[in-house]
């Protein structure tokens, strides 16, 4: 399966990235309360929700210059995954249909996993639903100089012409 890999050095430049979040721990004034049977359900709907396109799911070895773009043209979303030496180094929620990037990646050697699938648990930190695993076989580099840094793209879909290659995991060894 051949899939896009492109690198590329560009002059150096800021790139900063911001993640934000809100828990809404009361109710407004006025909202109805919940009881009994209906809370079970609002829970189990609130656990079920999707992660927002680009959410950084886990965040070990941010904080460098390198940039990972992921285009995800497939109809299911998808969790890829950094993995520095033996670590989880990153890993990035990609919505069907969709693009995102992790900014800040560190220098360094990594090696990138995926999943694809539905009805994500950020708890277990699997796909619930036809999930599939997959590893880029070559690693990527990021390198940071005074004057360049590492931009890669990956797509989680195949293209004519891609030069990628993946292998299907089992999933005991995806990294998760």
């Amino acid at each position: 399966m051949k899939r896009p890999l492109e690198g590329a050095a560009l002059r150096a430049g800021v790139v900063a990235v911001a993640l934000t979040g809100g828990l809404l721990t009361s109710s407004p004034a006025g909202a109805t309360a919940v009881t009994g049977t209906e809370s079970v359900a609002l829970a189990s709907q609130q656990a079920a929700a999707r992660p927002g396109n680009g959410r950084i799911l886990y965040d070990r070895y941010s904080g460098g210059r390198g940039t990972l773009k992921i285009k995800n043209g497939t109809p299911r979303d998808g969790v890829v995954t950094l993995v520095k030496g033996k670590t989880r180094a990153i890993s990035i929620y990609v919505r069907a249909k969709s693009s995102a990037s992790i900014k800040d990646v560190r220098d360094g050697t990594y090696r990138i996993y995926f999943t694809t699938g539905s009805r994500f648990s950020v708890s277990k930190r699997r796909f619930a639903v036809g999930a599939s695993y997959q590893r880029f076989n070559d690693r990527l580099k990021f390198v940071t100089t005074a004057r360049s840094y590492s931009i890669w793209t990956l797509t989680l879909h195949q293209v004519r012409g891609g030069n990628a290659q993946t292998t299907q995991i089992n999933p005991k060894d995806y990294p998760a």
